[in-house]
């Protein structure tokens, strides 16, 4: 059947389609001991697997960004920053879901690794979307799992063959059920381009004797799930509720997790322990941590969930690491924390906070809400921000300047594939 793409502004309706052609070259092995890899999150989305309730309750285009935007202006967002993804309707109908970029960031992560190495890549989690492998849709796991996850990347596998790509999981992966999370973990165990270990969280090195870099891979929802606490919304300036505030008002909702998602045996507290202890006596020169959830971003709906993992994690990634990447905020972001607050006793460097959720969902950021952080949160800091795009990034490990260099890149919302560069920022060795 074919299929239509619709791209929609908020005036206009516009058909687009776009082909090109893609040739691609191997690189020939590094002379160098740096490391560079790229890093990529949120992709698992495709039209094929929409959200239930827009095929059962379905909208037409403009219903559809109607309704975007009244959701918008309810979270007190600017309406001059109002912005959508492209919008998909389905052929034959006037239903209307987001149309997905996994494809076209595939390309765009293929043309810049014949541009740069590419020595590997990490996932940032949300590789299936929206219900996870084992959801109650009909749908083989196997051919759900090889169209979101491995076909994006094909062209790229294609051009690189022994790219390996180092997974997290996310709380998408996580939504449906345990059984959800084996079936993805034991497909990844039978593809040669991934990696999944099967407790979710897992450790693992790259370069050379002196030179290495340690990757520590979290799964931040299974840290989350063991945790209480609320979801309060924000007052109309951007500024965050206080809790007895939203109680007062029946506006505090406490943070739910599906029984499947509750850790079992204290697994949640042996992980914080183990990259605890993994941080601290790693010999590794670098070490870089990860997950699917963020610490500080400006998207303004995920910041409950961030100040608990900064309880969480913000102490050993402080005093022990490099940087930390993440995902769950569909954009491109960058910020630092100057441990000022999660280690107060020691003169720290600024911690790198990498976001790079953008592989084929897009989200608008809350620009209100980032200023009243700015007021708030002296440790906090907000260097870059890419919304309602589609990108990755591009993470190199300098071992001859001693830094580490994050280069951010974006592809036009045509789907074309085509490679956007976008600013690039350095950061010295901080763990030693």
């Amino acid at each position: 059947m074919n299929k239509k793409t619709i791209f929609i502004s908020i005036s206009l309706l516009a058909l687009a389609l776009s082909a090109c052609s893609h040739q691609v070259t191997h690189l020939a092995p590094q002379a160098s001991n740096n490391i560079a890899f790229l890093a990529f999150g949120d992709g698992g989305y495709h039209v094929d697997y929409p959200k239930t309730k827009h095929i059962e309750k379905p909208l037409a285009p403009d219903k559809f960004i109607a309704k975007a935007l009244r959701d918008w202006l309810e979270d007190h967002r600017p309406i001059a920053e109002f912005d959508h993804a492209p919008l998909y309707v389905y052929p034959g109908t006037n239903i209307t879901t987001e149309q997905g970029g996994a494809e076209a960031v595939g390309l765009a992560m293929t043309t810049l690794c014949q541009q740069k190495p590419c020595d590997f890549a990490i996932q940032l989690g949300d590789n299936i979307y929206p219900d996870g492998a084992d959801a109650n849709d009909g749908k083989d796991d196997t051919k759900r799992m090889n169209d979101l996850i491995l076909a994006p990347l094909s062209p790229l596998f294609a051009a690189q063959p022994a790219l390996k790509v180092y997974s997290a999981l996310g709380n998408h992966d996580w939504k449906t059920s345990r059984v959800g999370v084996a079936k993805q973990i034991a497909w990844m165990e039978q593809q040669p381009h991934f990696q999944l270990d099967k407790q979710g969280y897992y450790s693992y090195r790259q370069g050379t004797p002196g030179n290495e870099v340690e990757f520590f891979v979290l799964d931040t929802n299974l840290l989350l799930s063991g945790q209480h606490f609320y979801n309060l919304p924000l007052l109309p300036d951007g500024r965050e509720q206080s809790l007895a505030q939203a109680k007062a008002n029946n506006l505090a909702e406490v943070e739910t997790h599906e029984k499947h998602e509750v850790p079992l045996a204290g697994e949640d507290i042996k992980q914080l322990n183990w990259l605890k202890e993994g941080l601290k006596n790693s010999t590794a020169k670098w070490k870089i941590v990860y997950g699917h959830h963020i610490l500080w971003s400006i998207g303004g709906s995920k910041y409950a969930e961030g100040h608990v993992l900064k309880e969480l994690l913000l102490p050993s990634l402080c005093q022990y690491a490099d940087a930390y990447i993440a995902g769950h905020e569909h954009d491109l972001e960058l910020l630092t924390d100057d441990c000022s607050v999660a280690v107060p006793d020691k003169k720290l460097a600024k911690l790198p906070l990498i976001i790079s959720g953008a592989a084929a969902k897009m989200r608008g950021k809350h620009t209100p809400f980032a200023k009243q952080q700015a007021l708030r949160y002296p440790q906090y800091n907000l260097l870059w921000s890419k919304s309602f795009t589609w990108g990755f990034a591009h993470i190199e490990v300098d071992n001859q300047t001693d830094e580490l260099i994050v280069n951010f890149y974006s592809t036009p919302k045509d789907a074309s594939g085509e490679l956007i560069t976008e600013p690039s920022f350095r950061f010295p060795h901080r763990s030693f």
